[in-house]
């Protein structure tokens, strides 16, 4: 991508990944002329109520619970300032830079729809910071998801005018000396701006978009570390015919079992039919109709993502023709985050699945009761002595409780604010920022059931012969790992091969392709 041009209908969802993790090598963001019009547009119907005195919300109104108050014309400015310092009570540790720099494209996106009323050059402004990598800190906890995400939106208008703090160049600056660094300046925000800057689901859609994106390839991880670890414990791939998956047409069930073929094209550790033991335990057998059915969640959290990132969110909605003849203020609750909410919390209790399913797999790998001692007792000879991958096992099970108290919906909760106006509320970003944990704690039992089934493979090579061969492309998963960590003769310090796993995953080694 050479240049991003954002109208507000066409943002994609690889476009924001791009921006996101790009950092330096982003590229720049710019505004389509289309937009350019209709952004203008909405800021002269802003001034043109301003110069007829009409009433309208957060324009000449307060906010929220003083939305009956008046506001005089010369105090608009004021206004709309003020909602900007006085909503940035954000708490917590800052989001990382990708999610800032998702927010930032995100918001500026909703905004050059030209229904917001914000001006050309305030949100020109916002897209300068983008540009040249001024990442406005915005702490993570504080948003009830409606009305929108206000206090950490407002941590990142703040330095469009000057105040909180930016990351510059690796540096945490106050707000005047990043846009003194940058050349910029900061601006005063006119009628209705602050509120736009505001008011919206930016934020849940930012987190959510890059969870939903991290799900997509953690989705591929389970299948590969499930299928190494079937070939460990000399699992079929009889449950995998497409004739079975054809029978119970769930697209992602069908995807998930020939993706599992796939990996284990060639595979000479996996059994034939074996009238002795027709089939595996349930973990082994059932891995496309659960990974098939948390693949729909991933589905889903994207079909939403994609909806919502071409939105407008913010609220009071400006509609107005071409010469701004007939304007309407239209109060409504587009930033209300209840689609994002339910998504995610779909999403999260889809990724604790993955984990309990891979738990289990790392269960049958180090017991060797459940595996018909195909496998010695945890993963190591002269058992006692060695306690091997017993506490492995312990690891992932804590995990995975962690990650089942995370899975309780966010999205069923709701306290009202605002002295009972806004009395039903989303939660998104609680909603998202459990996924968000989720999803880091599934890496690390996936890095433990990786670990482990490389393990499982070395032994089962004394047994079978070193000449078999592993699948298509677990063949090169268990090389990865293999650079990196070797085979465990004896008990020893294993934190650092866990760690070297992890690595793996985190960085996007561990590929299907």
């Amino acid at each position: 991508m050479s240049v991003i041009i954002l109208d507000g209908e066409s943002l994609t969802f690889e476009q924001v990944v791009a921006v996101a993790y790009g950092a330096a090598s982003s590229p720049p963001v710019v505004l389509s002329e289309k937009a350019k019009a209709q952004v203008n547009r909405s800021a002269n119907a802003v001034q043109l109520l301003l110069e007829r005195g009409e009433i309208a919300y957060g324009i000449t109104t307060g906010f929220g619970a003083f939305k009956d108050k008046i506001i005089s014309r010369l105090e608009v400015e004021t206004l709309q300032r003020n909602i900007v310092v006085s909503h940035a009570v954000g708490v917590g540790k800052p989001f990382d830079i990708p999610t800032t720099r998702a927010i930032m494209l995100i918001r500026a996106n909703t905004l050059a729809r030209g229904f917001s009323g914000i001006r050309l050059e305030t949100l020109e402004l916002l897209l300068e910071l983008l540009n040249r990598g001024v990442h406005p800190i915005i702490p993570e906890k504080g948003s009830l998801g409606a009305s929108g995400d206000l206090a950490p939106l407002a941590h990142m208008a703040c330095v469009l005018i000057g105040e909180g703090e930016a990351e510059f160049a690796g540096k945490i600056l106050s707000a005047e000396d990043a846009l003194a660094k940058t050349n910029l300046q900061p601006v005063k925000l006119a009628a209705k701006e602050g509120l736009a800057l505001t008011n919206g689901t930016t934020v849940m859609t930012a987190v959510g978009l890059l969870e939903t994106y991290k799900a997509k390839y953690l989705a591929d991880v389970a299948d590969i570390s499930g299928c190494l670890s079937l070939e460990a414990l000399n699992g079929t791939t009889l449950a995998f015919d497409e004739r079975i998956h054809a029978l119970r047409p769930h697209p992602r069930q069908i995807h998930s079992a020939k993706n599992l073929r796939d990996i284990l094209e060639g595979s000479e550790f996996v059994r034939k039919f074996d009238a002795s033991n027709v089939q595996d335990a349930y973990s082994l057998r059932c891995i496309p109709q659960v990974h098939g059915a948390c693949r729909d969640a991933i589905a889903y959290a994207e079909w939403v993502v994609n909806l919502e990132l071409n939105a407008v969110t913010d609220n009071p909605l400006i509609f107005c023709d071409e010469n701004c003849e007939n304007i309407d203020v239209i109060s409504g609750g587009n930033f209300h985050g209840e689609p994002l909410a339910l998504a995610f919390d779909y999403l999260a209790i889809a990724l604790t699945e993955l984990g309990n399913i891979s738990e289990r797999r790392l269960m049958r790998l180090t017991d060797e009761c459940s595996n018909a001692r195909i496998l010695p007792a945890f993963l190591t000879e002269n058992g006692g002595l060695n306690s091997g991958f017993m506490l492995v096992q312990y690891t992932a099970a804590a995990v995975c409780t962690e990650n089942k108290i995370l899975s309780h919906p966010a999205s069923a909760d709701t306290i009202p604010s605002s002295a009972n106006v806004e009395d039903h509320v989303s939660m998104g970003v609680t909603s998202v920022l459990k996924l968000r944990q989720v999803a880091e704690n599934l890496e690390l039992i996936l890095s433990l059931e990786l670990f482990s089934a490389a393990q499982g493979i070395d032994f089962r090579r004394r047994k079978i012969g070193t000449e078999k061969r592993l699948g298509d492309k677990t063949q090169p998963v268990y090389n990865l790992i293999r650079d990196r960590v070797p085979f465990i003769e004896r008990d020893t310090y294993m934190k650092p091969f866990i760690d070297a796993v992890h690595w793996l995953i985190a960085t996007g080694k561990i590929k299907t392709d």
